[in-house]
C-alpha cells in the first residue's frame, strides 16, 4: 500500500492493527471513511451493509486524529442502544486501541465503578455509553464547573458516535439522544461532530437530517462498493389446527391461532445441526419456541443446543448466549426478540427463521443482513401461522374466505426491501409533551432553579422541541405547578416540587421508556430472568428456554424462587411495543393482491393460500371501492393506507354514525370492520365524503383512551395529550399510497 492511499493516512498504529490483523486491503466503507473523516469537518453517516466493517470505519480515522492532536479530556463519546453491544464493542474497539495508549471505558449500570472513577478523575479517551447514563452524568454533573463534572469530563470533546442509529431515530430515545447532544454541546461550548453507523437505512436523506439536529454542520454519506449478497428466501405457510374457544371468532367465523405440530417439526429439521437465530414477535413466542424446539431434539436423541435471548431472561445467560453463539462453529440456534437483531457480534450465521411478519421492513432488512457466512450464500426462512381472519362474504358472494394478512404482510416487506431497498423512514413526532415534560425536570434537576423565561429557553430551542408553541409549554408549566412537580419560590424562580422528588431521585428517571417493576426469578441463588406480576406458588413458568416450578414468593424482595420442572410452562409478559405500520407496506400488501405474479419463494402452500386470497380479494371488491358488505349490517372497509390513516379513517367515520374498528390489531391493522343499519347504498356515500375531503382533526370525537402511550403521561395535561394524538397518530389527508381506486 502507497503512503497516499488511505491507508497511508492512518496513523501507524493504527497501520499496525492492521497489519497484525492481517487484513488483505480496506473495505470500501472504511477507505470512503477515512476521507470524509479526515478531510472534512461535516458530520459523517456510514450506511452499510452487516459486517462491513463499519465500527472500524469510524474508529480508525477518529483514532488517527486524536494521536495527531490529543484531546486533554474525553475524545471520543461512543453511543450506543444495547449495554450488551456496548460489552461487545469494548472488545473490538480495545483492540485497535491497543498500542495506541488511548484508553476506552464502558460506562452503563453493569459496568465497574472503579473505572468510572478513574475516568472521572482523568477523563480521556472513549467514553461507551447509552442515553439513560448520560442521562445520569449530565443531570448529576450539568451545574459543576470548570473544575469538575461533565464540563472537565467533555471540555475537548470532539466526536461522538452513534451506533445502530435506526434504532433511535423517530423513538423517544432518539429525542432524548438529540437533547442530551445538544445540552452536552452548550455546556462545553462546542458542538462535536457526529458520526452515524447503521446497516438498516433506504434513503440515507431522513438519517442526514436526524444526525444534524441542533447542529450547524452538513451531513455527509460516503459512497460503498458492497458487493451483492446472494439470499436464499423462503416462506412455509401453515394451515393452523382451531381453538377450543371461538369467542374470538370474526364476523360470526372462525380465528385459527393455533401452531400446528409440523410447523415445529420442520423448523427443528431446518435448524437442526446449523448455527441459527429464530426470530419471534414476543418473549412469550420466544420462549415457546425454545421449548418446543428443545422437547423435540429430546425425543429424537439429538445435542440440546436451543437457547432464549429477550430481555427478561438474565444479562448473565443473555451474555453467555452471545458468547456461545460467537465461538460455536457447530450447530447453536438462539430464539431471539429484537434482543439479537443488532450489531451484537455473534460470528457467522448458517441462517436466520423469521416466525410469522416482521413488524416492520427495516425489522427485516437487519435480520437478513444477519444472516449468511461470508462468501456463501444467505439463508432466511419464514414461518407462517398468521391466524386466519374467516371473513362471510354477504350474498351473492357468500362463504367463509379465509385471508392470511401476515403472509401478505410478509410478502409486502420483501418485495419492498429487495426490489427498492426501502425501509420505514424515521417519523419524527411534532409534540413529544411526556419527553418535553422529561426534558424539563432533567434541567431543573441538573440546574437548580431558574426564572421561566429561562427554563423556556432552554428546553424549547432544543431542537427535537421545534414543533411545539410557547403557549403550550407554559400550559404544561402551569399544570406541572398545579400538581407540585415544580414550585415557585418567593422570588419568582421556578424549582423542582415536591411530588416530583419520587420520579427525579431514582435511577429509573434517567430511562423515557417504560421499564415496568418485574420479579425475579431466582434458581439456587443464581438469577434466571423477571416476569410481570408473582407468579402463584406451584405454578409453572417458561423462562430462559426451560420450564420452572414457582416455590416461593418473596414480597419484600420482589423474587420468587422456583426449582427445575418438566412439562410445558406459561409466562405472560405486556405486549411488546407496536410500531406503526406504513402506507407503503399497506399498498405493496394490495399490490400482492392485485398482482398475478407467483413469487419464487412461496411454499405451495403458501403460493395457494395467496391464489385464494387474490381470487376472494378481486370478487369482493376489497380492490375496488374497499367496501365490502358481509352480514348482519356489517361490512368490511379496506382503505390499504398505514396505521396513522388507519386510525383517523376510524375516527372520522365515527363522527358520520358509523361504528368503526380497526382489525385484525395489534402489530398488522389492516381493514375497519364497520357496523352501519343505513344500508349499503348510504354508507358508501358516507365513505366517499369523507374520502373526498381533508379532516378536521379538531372536530374528530377522541376518548381518553386515544393518546399515545408514553412513560409519563400521567403528568401532562389531556388537552396536550389529545394535541399530540391528533399531530402524532393521525393524518389529515385520507388518501395513501394504497389509495388506488379502480
Amino acid at each position: 500500500m502507497s503512503a497516499g492511499d488511505p491507508f497511508g493516512r492512518l496513523a501507524p498504529a493504527v497501520q499496525d492493527f492492521i497489519l497484525r490483523s492481517r487484513w488483505p486491503s480496506l473495505r470500501s466503507i472504511q477507505s470512503a471513511a477515512i476521507n470524509a473523516i479526515l478531510d472534512t469537518d461535516n458530520n459523517v453517516l456510514l450506511a452499510t451493509g452487516t459486517a462491513s466493517g463499519k465500527t472500524e470505519a469510524a474508529f480508525m480515522p477518529v483514532v488517527t486524529s486524536l494521536l495527531n492532536k490529543p484531546a486533554r479530556s474525553v475524545g471520543v463519546l461512543y453511543i450506543s442502544p444495547l449495554k450488551a453491544l456496548i460489552n461487545d464493542q469494548f472488545e473490538r474497539v480495545g483492540s485497535l486501541l491497543s498500542d495506541t495508549n488511548i484508553p476506552i471505558t464502558k460506562w452503563h449500570g453493569d459496568a465497574p465503578q472503579s473505572r468510572k472513577r478513574r475516568l472521572s478523575d482523568r477523563p480521556r479517551g472513549v467514553l461507551q455509553i447509552t442515553p439513560e447514563s448520560l442521562e445520569g452524568l449530565l443531570d448529576r454533573d450539568g451545574s459543576t464547573g470548570p473544575a469538575g463534572g461533565c464540563v472537565y469530563m467533555f471540555s475537548e470533546l470532539r466526536f461522538v458516535i452513534i451506533d445502530e442509529i435506526h434504532a433511535f431515530m423517530g423513538g423517544p430515545r432518539g429525542i432524548q439522544t438529540l437533547c442530551l447532544l445538544e445540552r452536552l454541546a452548550r455546556m462545553i461550548g462546542h458542538t462535536p461532530r457526529r458520526i452515524g453507523l447503521s446497516a438498516t437505512l433506504g434513503d440515507t436523506k431522513p438519517a442526514e437530517r436526524w444526525l444534524n439536529m441542533g447542529t450547524s454542520r452538513r451531513c455527509v454519506t460516503p459512497q460503498a462498493d458492497d458487493a451483492p449478497k446472494r439470499v436464499r428466501l423462503a416462506m412455509f405457510e401453515y394451515e393452523q389446527e382451531e381453538p377450543d374457544n371461538e369467542s374470538d371468532a370474526p364476523f360470526g367465523g372462525r380465528r385459527l391461532n393455533v401452531r400446528p405440530t409440523r410447523f415445529y417439526e420442520d423448523l427443528y429439521r431446518f435448524t437442526l445441526g446449523k448455527k441459527a437465530i429464530v426470530f419471534a414477535r414476543s418473549r412469550s413466542g420466544v420462549e415457546e419456541t425454545a421449548l418446543n424446539l428443545r422437547r423435540l431434539a429430546q425425543t429424537h436423541g439429538t445435542p440440546d443446543i436451543y437457547r432464549a435471548h429477550h430481555g427478561s431472561v438474565s444479562a448473565s445467560l443473555r451474555e453467555q448466549t452471545e458468547r456461545e453463539m460467537k465461538s460455536s462453529e457447530g450447530g447453536l440456534v438462539a430464539a431471539a426478540t429484537v434482543t439479537l437483531e443488532l450489531g451484537i457480534d455473534i460470528g457467522e450465521l448458517d441462517m436466520v427463521a423469521q416466525l410469522d411478519a416482521p413488524s416492520s421492513v427495516s425489522a427485516f432488512a437487519q435480520r437478513l443482513g444477519r444472516c449468511g457466512r461470508r462468501g456463501q450464500r444467505a439463508e432466511l426462512m419464514f414461518f407462517l401461522t398468521g391466524a386466519l381472519d374467516r371473513v362471510w362474504f354477504d350474498e351473492p358472494r357468500g362463504g367463509a374466505h379465509g385471508f392470511d394478512w401476515s403472509l401478505l404482510r410478509s410478502i409486502a416487506c420483501v418485495q419492498l426491501y429487495l426490489t427498492e431497498k426501502w425501509v420505514e423512514p424515521p417519523d419524527l413526532p411534532e409534540a413529544p409533551y411526556t419527553l418535553l415534560y422529561h426534558q424539563t425536570m432533567a434541567r431543573l434537576l441538573s440546574f437548580g432553579a431558574c426564572d421561566p423565561p429561562r427554563l423556556a429557553r432552554d428546553v424549547l430551542t432544543l431542537a427535537p422541541f421545534a414543533g411545539i408553541t410557547r403557549s403550550a409549554y407554559q400550559t404544561l408549566l402551569r399544570h406541572l405547578l398545579d400538581i407540585n412537580h415544580i414550585a415557585r419560590t418567593e422570588e419568582g424562580l421556578l424549582m423542582l416540587g415536591a411530588a416530583a422528588e419520587p420520579v427525579v431521585s431514582t435511577y429509573r428517571f434517567c430511562a423515557v421508556f417504560e421499564s415496568p417493576e418485574e420479579y425475579d426469578v431466582i434458581y439456587k441463588g443464581q438469577s434466571i430472568g423477571s416476569v410481570y406480576g408473582a407468579p402463584p406458588p406451584g405454578s409453572r413458568i417458561a423462562l430462559a428456554g426451560k420450564v420452572w416450578e414457582c416455590v416461593q414468593v418473596l414480597e419484600n424482595r420482589k423474587a420468587a424462587l422456583v426449582d427445575a420442572a418438566t412439562g410445558s410452562g406459561v409466562t405472560t409478559w405486556r405486549n411488546p411495543t407496536r410500531i406503526p405500520a406504513h402506507d407503503r407496506v399497506a399498498a405493496a400488501m394490495r399490490d400482492a393482491l392485485t398482482s398475478d405474479a407467483i413469487y419464487p419463494y412461496l411454499d405451495e402452500a403458501a403460493v395457494n393460500r395467496l391464489t385464494a386470497m387474490r381470487r376472494d380479494a378481486r370478487r369482493s371488491g376489497m380492490l375496488g371501492s374497499g367496501l365490502v358488505s358481509l352480514n348482519y349490517n356489517r361490512y368490511m372497509l379496506c382503505p390499504w393506507v398505514g396505521s396513522r390513516r388507519m386510525s383517523t379513517w376510524a375516527l372520522a367515520l365515527e363522527a358520520e354514525g358509523v361504528t368503526a374498528e380497526i382489525r385484525p390489531g395489534g402489530f398488522d391493522p389492516v381493514y375497519l370492520m364497520l357496523e352501519f343499519s343505513g344500508g349499503m347504498p348510504l354508507l358508501s356515500k358516507t365513505i366517499e365524503r369523507v374520502r373526498s375531503r381533508p379532516v378536521d382533526l379538531d372536530a374528530l370525537p377522541l376518548s381518553e383512551t386515544h393518546t399515545i402511550p408514553a412513560k409519563y403521561d400521567e403528568f401532562i395535561p389531556l388537552e396536550l395529550l389529545r394535541d399530540q394524538y391528533r399531530r402524532d397518530a393521525l393524518c389529515a389527508e385520507l388518501g395513501g399510497e394504497g389509495d388506488r381506486r379502480v
